[in-house]
């Protein structure tokens, strides 16, 4: 069972300046979404959580996943997991080498398991593609499933759906919100559109 993402009192400033406040229980399977404009600190909630925050910001509260302080990990070891606007596969790798780059290292079976995952996401027979040749929708299930293969235990969206056209947009939401559900991943959304935040279903703030 994975532990909740626990905000307690975040808050981020920038010369002075509050930008985001957040104290906030993220449950498994739960999406919280952060809404706001460009600018408006919603990245910079993502990289404070993440491990990555810029020092140009100051930052106090704390992040939890379950019973472990995560606040001061390096982003490495926080079991943090992220999906950007772009996919970002590599491109030195076919697309069954960008799943198996997912993988824990001593998983038993890769070929199978990446097999398994190209099903999952209705691109059985692709595991020798170049990534170059996948349409965006394809690669960025590509990159979800990656994700998902790396075992986080908690995920990052940020803006992940915001370059794609209306109804690939609406696919990619079904895929992507069904997959955290069914994994049990609690999960921290920042958007500025809001078909994003009613299809994530889950507790939302505005900045």
């Amino acid at each position: 069972m994975n532990d909740s993402l626990i905000l307690k009192q975040v808050r981020i400033q920038l010369e002075n300046r509050c930008l985001v406040g957040v104290d906030q229980i993220i449950s498994p399977g739960d999406v919280f979404t952060v809404m706001g404009p460009s600018g408006s600190g919603k990245s910079t909630l993502l990289a404070y959580v993440a491990g990555f925050l810029s020092p140009t910001f100051q930052a106090e509260g704390e992040i939890w996943l379950g019973n472990r302080d995560i606040t001061h990990l390096p982003a490495e070891s926080r079991g943090v997991g992220l999906l950007f606007q772009d996919p970002l596969l590599f491109p030195h790798l076919s697309v069954a080498g960008n799943l198996g780059f997912g993988l824990p290292q001593h998983t038993p079976n890769k070929a199978e398991c990446i097999e398994r995952a190209l099903e999952q996401i209705n691109l059985s027979g692709f595991g020798n593609r170049d990534p170059a040749t996948l349409s965006g929708g394809q690669k960025s299930r590509v990159a979800l499933m990656r994700l998902l293969l790396s075992k986080p235990c908690a995920v990052l969206l940020d803006e992940p759906f915001s370059k794609l056209d209306t109804t690939l947009r609406r696919e990619m939401r079904d895929l992507v919100f069904s997959q955290l559900r069914e994994a049990g991943l609690p999960s921290l959304l920042v958007t500025h559109d809001q078909e994003d935040a009613q299809a994530a279903g889950g507790p939302l703030i505005e900045l």
